[in-house]
């Protein structure tokens, strides 16, 4: 194989990846190989290190280094408060807002009818374990505004009716938001959830 055909190869792979079209793949392969010591190098040593490293927690879905991430084996984080979410990425949104400082459980998706996808396809089983288990008090549905995330909130909600205390994030205009840029379903759920001044 060339090297043409490696720098080929390495643009394809980099396209891949979210938000990189084939364009934004090549410039950034281009800014890699012209800083090669600076930063393709340290790259493509801490990329080998994490795909031998990285694994998803036992406990709680989230990624990092260790069997049981640092968040559920921090004893500050348990204070019985549990927030499920749909993905890591939901997660790490999350913690860099720094509000939320109780565990964690990613779900790894919702429900779906039309994707075949159940409860048991989910981490939900496992929730309802934490649950029991980890002396949770309140369950913070952090889910996602769409139709697969809310049927999977009230298929949770109903499933654990009774046993703790359950809250939603708050829906409606973001701060900074502007009326004239918002969509109809925003503006109407931010009018029924309105709040006295």
């Amino acid at each position: 194989m060339s090297s043409t055909s490696d720098i080929e190869a390495l643009i394809e792979l980099m396209a891949k990846l979210p938000g990189l079209g084939p364009r934004s793949a090549r410039r950034a392969v281009l800014h890699l190989i012209r800083k090669r010591s600076l930063l393709l190098t340290p790259l493509a040593q801490v990329m080998q290190d994490v795909a031998a490293t990285a694994r998803e927690c036992l406990n709680c879905g989230n990624v990092g280094t260790s069997d049981i991430c640092d968040i559920c084996e921090s004893e500050k984080r348990a204070n019985g408060e549990l927030c499920v979410v749909e993905d890591v990425a939901d997660l790490w949104a999350m913690e860099r807002s720094g509000v939320f400082k109780g565990r964690y459980h990613v779900l790894g998706g919702t429900l779906s009818a039309l994707d075949a996808i159940g409860p048991q396809e989910l981490r939900i089983p496992r929730l309802l374990d934490r649950i029991a288990m980890e002396n949770v008090t309140e369950v913070i549905l952090a889910l996602n505004a769409t139709i697969d995330g809310q049927t999977t909130a009230h298929y949770i909600a109903d499933q654990l009716d009774g046993q703790v205390t359950l809250s939603s994030l708050a829906q409606g205009v973001p701060i900074g938001g502007e009326l004239d840029y918002l969509d109809d379903g925003t503006i109407t759920a931010a009018m029924q959830a309105r709040k006295s001044l």
